[in-house]
């Protein structure tokens, strides 16, 4: 299949010039350029409402197997290409959602499918290693070409996984073991300690805690669960631990005109983070570590400012708390930075900082003081995929020789100047316009409008998601254009005037 795709890449290759002309700007004094994407269709195509007849038929079958209430639709990534994913009824979607924010540089990227072909990468593809025992002998470096030629200020070491969960899980144990070694003064434990882990007693198994934020989504594993507050059916039925949630600041819009405003929300925000703090220590069950989304994704698109950040991590430094960033879904430069904590515009931003999704791999930076002590400590089967680490050494080639960061924040000013405009022509239906780069989101006058509109875009060619309550948010590939912004925007805008 991969040989076939190439093949059709190359004989793509030879036609530049068959896009269609961009459809009217409404929403920009000139029209974008229409950079051409090699490997990229024209526009939307539709054949059928979504889902569509095969679609449903294989929603039977599947449902014979498990629950299917989450998939929208089934997918022919064969014939997706670039911002455009196909279904299996033949519709073609610019896709403005990608995956759950976690593909890269689109579908079927000629330089990965290369890849494929490479007689010399067969056996990482094929072979699995148990990397924590067993891994293969390009691993350093090929660590070295890929996450640590990207590592966050501050940091060389990074401890790869499997995915965004168990990497903010293993983290939060990193950041447990480190906090008790300190504690201790050193790292031998005590014979009560190991005895009474085994039985999920103290002093073994301490009362510690991870202090979050209300709307924050860091996963679904045990740990990471109890640090989630974005939505009820996460964590419904699920046992959880008793650890702090403070308020994350809900700024108002525009920015600029109630920065006051914002300002104060910031610094009550702060201030509850110290008392929870010391009321959770008070407790006896001492805050070891902070875990924050530069942006809140799932929790709503939520912003705070850099002062915001900055002054977080002072607060843990103050009472001894690890600072732990969540990159998984801001990582890998949708924010126009490989790292949205970058615009914080800080030396020494945090102690840990987790990624997954458009890194095509999931792991955690971290300071050497939180390298685990002991072997085992940290460890699963796998502990990531060195095919993964291949994938991405290629997407950071793309990303610096077609210069995407700078693509991402010239498309992202497109597209949230646009959804300003439309804000402003639809101002019973929209409101609090934001983002940084493509990362973008847009409010719904409520739950069931937002739902109709995500439905009938669908069904007009174009694939968003929803987050928070009423809110849709905007995560395309690296690739996106400006021609792109504006089949959205003309698209989008056609979907709301006939909600008006």
């Amino acid at each position: 299949m991969a040989s076939s795709l190439i093949s059709r890449q190359f004989a793509l290759s030879l036609h530049r010039f068959l896009w269609l002309g961009a459809p009217a700007c409404r929403y920009s004094s000139k029209a974008a350029p229409k950079t051409q994407v090699e490997f990229d269709y024209d526009g939307p195509s539709m054949k059928t409402s979504v889902p569509g007849p095969r679609s449903q038929e294989l929603m039977k079958q599947l449902g014979d197997i498990q629950n299917v209430g989450a998939i929208n639709f089934f997918c022919n990534y064969e014939e997706s290409r670039g911002n455009y994913l196909v279904d299996v009824d033949g519709n073609r979607m610019l896709d403005i959602y990608t995956q759950i924010s976690s593909i890269p540089i689109g579908y079927n990227h000629p330089a990965l499918l290369k890849l494929m072909t490479n007689p010399n990468n067969l056996s990482t593809f094929v072979n699995r290693p148990a990397l924590g025992i067993l891994p293969p002998e390009n691993f350093p470096d090929k660590l070295n070409e890929s996450l640590l030629s990207i590592a966050p200020s501050g940091m060389a070491r990074v401890q790869t996984m499997a995915c965004g969960s168990c990497s903010n899980e293993n983290a939060y144990k990193s950041i447990f073991i480190w906090y008790k070694n300190k504690e201790r003064g050193q790292n031998t434990p005590t014979d009560e300690d190991l005895s009474t882990c085994m039985v999920n007693q103290a002093p073994g198994c301490p009362d510690l805690s991870i202090l979050s934020f209300m709307g924050g989504f860091h996963g679904r594993t045990m740990g990471c669960l109890a640090t989630t507050h974005s939505k009820s059916i996460h964590k419904l039925d699920i046992p959880s631990f008793d650890w702090p949630i403070a308020p994350f600041p809900r700024l108002q819009y525009p920015l600029e005109e109630f920065s006051r405003e914002n300002a104060k929300e910031e610094a009550r925000c702060l201030e509850e983070v110290e008392d929870l703090i010391i009321k959770w220590r008070q407790k006896g069950k001492p805050v070891a570590g902070i875990v924050i989304e530069p942006i809140q994704a799932e929790g709503g698109d939520n912003h705070a400012s850099p002062d915001f950040f900055r002054n977080l991590r002072n607060i843990a430094r103050k009472h001894g708390c690890a600072f732990h960033v969540d990159e998984v879904q801001t990582g890998g430069g949708t924010t126009g930075k490989l790292w949205a904590h970058e615009h914080w515009g800080m030396d020494d931003p945090a102690d840990v900082v987790s990624f997954s999704k458009k890194l095509l791999t999931g792991g955690y930076y971290h300071k050497d003081e939180l390298m685990a002590d002991k072997p085992y400590r940290i460890f699963n089967t796998w502990m990531g995929d060195p095919s993964k680490n291949l994938f991405l050494a290629e997407v950071l080639n793309v990303i610096r020789q077609e210069n995407l960061l700078q693509e991402v924040n010239r498309s992202g000013n497109a597209l949230l100047n646009g959804l300003y405009e439309l804000q402003a022509q639809y101002p019973g239906i929209l409101s609090r316009a934001r983002g940084q780069g493509t990362f973008c989101a847009i409010d719904i006058c409520d739950d069931t409008t937002r739902n109709s509109i995500l439905l009938k875009a669908r069904d007009k060619g174009v694939l968003l998601g929803g987050c928070g309550d009423r809110s849709i948010r905007f995560r395309p590939a690296l690739v996106f254009k400006e021609y792109h912004v504006h089949i959205f925007l003309n698209i989008f805008s056609d979907v709301l005037s006939e909600l008006k």
